[in-house]
């Protein structure tokens, strides 16, 4: 996935700080615009997305597709990211909410240039991220990756997580053999030179099941709590969330409907966003969706909540390991404009 790319640019280049400071402060956001549909106005907002359009983001699809923002009053706009990412474009006031990863965040929230970026919501309660490989290479915990040939970005967080999940399990790092490659097919990369790659089940997971692959996956925050971060959450900026309050909650509202719906009923979901999107695989899809809508709320009772204590361990780790600067406790989010739990929940 693009996501391990971005990743590569914030921390290796600090791209991003650097981009946002060019692309100018956010007293300089515009004010949302009006535009007339069925004789009222409904206020004209962006959406970027990390990436290309995928199950994580079904409900935003089913959301538009139902008319959901229309009844809050809203026309939201969903686009592809930038190469520097949807952050950049919230930061700079030329979207009003996008899609990040909590573990993407560290050099924004440490920059010395204070970034405007709040996250406002958690897409997927916990982290769905993990290794994968063949059944056949028989590595079922991370010390089975001595001796492995595992897909490396080569960056320090990912090595430092690595690291840590190989040697809690009684393994040795050193006997893990790094391969520099950056995988855009997991199943074919599987069946050459490959035996581990770091991934997100719900799509590469599911596209090496429907390859016909036997596969097996541990996760990440099963080895190590504080690897329980949130992937992905909705970030908007700071100063406009300030200045449009209503609109925020607004637009959080009917994008909660549009998960409850993705959470309620799976296959209809699924046929919406490719409907939405039709260069997407609707057997991917509905595959995908029906794994994954029972991980947008989990345990929790209120869509999108974002616990602090996680959130915080896992920056505390970060720092800890000298891989950020200290983040201050509770810093970066907000549930604040999130819409009640239903009583019903």
């Amino acid at each position: 996935m693009k996501k391990m790319r971005n990743l590569a640019t914030l921390i290796l280049a600090g791209a991003m700080t650097f981009a946002l400071v060019g692309c100018g402060k956010s007293d300089e956001l515009e004010p949302l615009k009006n535009v007339e549909n069925g004789g009222g106005d409904l206020k004209e907002i962006t959406l970027v997305l990390d990436w290309t359009p995928n199950t994580n983001h079904t409900g935003f699809y089913v959301a538009v597709n139902e008319g959901y923002y229309e009844e809050e009053g809203l026309k939201v706009n969903i686009v592809q990211p930038p190469e520097d990412g949807a952050t950049t474009m919230v930061a700079s006031g030329q979207a009003q909410f996008g899609i990040d990863f909590q573990d993407y965040l560290p050099p924004v929230f440490t920059s010395k240039e204070n970034i405007p970026v709040t996250a406002v919501a958690a897409l997927i309660q916990h982290n769905t991220s993990g290794i994968i490989s063949l059944k056949e290479d028989n590595i079922i915990s991370p010390k089975d990756l001595e001796g492995k040939n595992y897909a490396t970005w080569d960056l320090p967080i990912e090595k430092a997580m690595m690291k840590n999940i190989v040697e809690a399990d009684g393994g040795d790092f050193s006997k893990v053999n790094l391969i520099p490659e950056y995988v855009e097919n997991e199943a074919a990369a599987l069946q050459q030179d490959i035996d581990a790659i770091w991934v997100y089940y719900a799509w590469a997971g599911i596209s090496t099941k429907q390859a016909g692959l036997e596969t097996n996956m541990f996760y990440f925050k099963d080895i190590t709590p504080e690897f329980d971060y949130y992937s992905p959450v909705i970030v908007s900026n700071t100063d406009w969330l300030a200045q449009n309050p209503d609109v925020a909650k607004a637009f959080l509202r009917a994008t909660k409907r549009g998960y409850e719906f993705a959470i309620n009923d799976p296959d209809a979901a699924a046929e919406i966003l490719v409907g939405q999107v039709p260069e997407l695989s609707l057997e991917l899809v509905k595959e995908s969706q029906e794994w994954l809508s029972p991980q947008y709320k989990a345990e929790v009772k209120q869509w999108g909540y974002i616990d602090q204590n996680r959130w915080d361990a896992f920056y505390k780790w970060l720092y800890d390991n000298g891989l950020c600067e200290e983040i201050p406790a509770g810093y970066g989010f907000t549930n604040d404009y999130l819409p009640a739990a239903d009583v019903s929940e």
